[in-house]
């Protein structure tokens, strides 16, 4: 961002930030997700590889204000206090709505991700063979990722370092949740435990390790960007499109965990049509409320990308 952006647009930028932190807590939401629909993922990905030995070089030679600017720490701070405080206050109203009332905040999300589908599709000009398979491959992988069934672990120290840094990979790949990569690999309860148990030991192995993937991945993700564009935007869009297996509102609960409060939460669900949700469950459908909420998230990522072709 240059230097003379407004308020208003640093605050739009903090509550993308929000947005990042509040759907990265969510299992099955990727804050990546968020951050590929309202503009600010390449930018993201540059500012996080720009913190290298590179920087330390500028900082010896030119000081600190050339190192804020070589690293966009402006854009970094704010994005990231956005996101810290999201997941600190935003998050407990998300757990909140996704504990009574589930099927409005999917649906919401299903149409979320479907405009971000054709927001990303329509950053390909050339739909080749290349293009194809890459989508159909991202694709693939997203929906077999969020079909595996999660396991159960008793973790050493270590693996809250290893999860941090294959969960935070997950956070920025739009499509794949780091939270529920997390309950995949059985950490999702201790991670969270961690944290109200306020264990400063195993959280600070987790942040290390989320350091780690982050700082690694980020740079993997730019190379692939810078050399194969259309084909990773193609992949992305494939992760998106798998992850709609697991933003499907309407579930039948096959199997259960206890959370670390020792609260009974679904483990494993599979998709069923509104009806067949009726009669499993017992429950009101909501189907034409649930289908109004598909619509407002679908107009409203692509009403936020027409507002920005305006500004552009």
């Amino acid at each position: 961002m240059s230097k003379d952006y407004s308020r208003r647009d640093w605050l739009l930028l903090f509550l993308k930030g929000a947005g990042m932190g509040a759907a990265d807590v969510v299992p099955g939401v990727s804050g990546g997700t968020i951050a590929f629909v309202t503009g600010i993922y390449e930018r993201l990905l540059n500012a996080i590889k720009s913190v290298n030995l590179e920087a330390l070089s500028v900082l010896r030679q030119q000081g600190i204000k050339a190192l804020w600017q070589h690293i966009d720490g402006t854009f970094l701070t704010v994005l990231f206090s956005g996101l810290l405080l999201s997941i600190a206050s935003l998050a407990k109203i998300i757990t909140y709505l996704l504990a009574n009332h589930p099927l409005l905040v999917w649906s919401f999300f299903f149409g979320l991700i479907i405009a971000s589908v054709i927001h990303i599709a329509k950053q390909i000009d050339n739909w080749g063979a290349v293009n194809i398979i890459s989508l159909i491959a991202g694709s693939i992988i997203a929906f077999v990722i969020t079909s595996i069934s999660p396991t159960s672990v008793e973790p050493q120290p270590w693996f809250f370092l290893v999860s941090g840094a294959i969960a935070i990979c997950a956070m920025i790949l739009p499509g794949i949740s780091g939270s529920f990569i997390l309950l995949l690999m059985g950490m999702y309860g201790h991670v969270l435990a961690a944290v109200n148990d306020r264990d400063f030991v195993l959280l600070g192995l987790f942040l290390i390790g989320c350091v780690i993937g982050l700082m690694s991945f980020s740079r993997f993700l730019s190379w692939l960007l810078a050399r194969f564009h259309e084909a990773t935007f193609a992949l992305l869009a494939g992760f998106l499109i798998g992850s709609l297996n697991v933003l499907w509102p309407w579930k039948q609960v096959t199997s259960t965990y206890l959370s670390s409060k020792g609260i009974e939460k679904p483990l494993t669900t599979s998709n069923v049509f509104p009806n067949d949700f009726a009669v499993l469950t017992g429950q009101e459908p909501q189907t034409w409320l649930c289908l109004g909420l598909m619509v407002a998230g679908l107009a409203l990522i692509l009403g936020i990308e027409k507002l920005s072709e305006q500004k552009a």
